[in-house]
């Protein structure tokens, strides 16, 4: 569904069409050595657990704004990564319809919350904090069903 709107043009006042399109983002999946997955705890709206990601800037790459994403809100580089899965619910976040690319990757460094991030823990597959933002809880179901197919 592409629903548009005009407004006028603030130059010459001509009616302009504008296309509401879903946005584009990323999550990361950050594992760490020694095992366990990164988490922020959101401190913007909405609240809550998250994996750390963003906006895809406009000009920059999917796995480019990942790296950049887990740099921003972690302090960690991250090597390896692989694209997960794409997720597209339109109720997925409840600003905007967003679609985003997953990404895993192993991180690098000393975490530490920043930017978006009030805090930063370490998390194993089973032991996830209940306040999951947005559709992580099912992203990182689907991720942990697709470790159990790897073995």
């Amino acid at each position: 569904m592409n629903t548009s709107g005009e407004i006028p043009c603030p130059r010459c006042g001509a009616p302009v069409r504008v296309y509401r399109n879903p946005l584009l983002t990323v999550d990361i999946i950050i594992e760490m050595e020694g095992g366990g997955i990164v988490l922020i705890e959101r401190k913007n709206p909405p609240y809550g657990w998250a994996l750390p990601g963003g906006f895809v800037d406009y000009g920059e790459s999917l796995e480019s704004a990942a790296l950049r994403e887990a740099r921003e809100e972690t302090g960690l580089d991250v090597a390896d990564l692989t694209q997960f899965r794409a997720y597209s619910d339109p109720a997925r976040d409840s600003r905007h319809h967003t679609v985003t690319m997953v990404f895993t990757g192993k991180g690098r460094g000393r975490p530490q919350a920043a930017d978006d991030a009030a805090r930063l823990e370490i998390f194993g597959l089973d032991a996830l904090p209940p306040d999951l933002a947005f559709d992580h809880a099912r992203i990182l179901s689907d991720y942990s069903k697709s470790l159990k197919n790897r073995v």
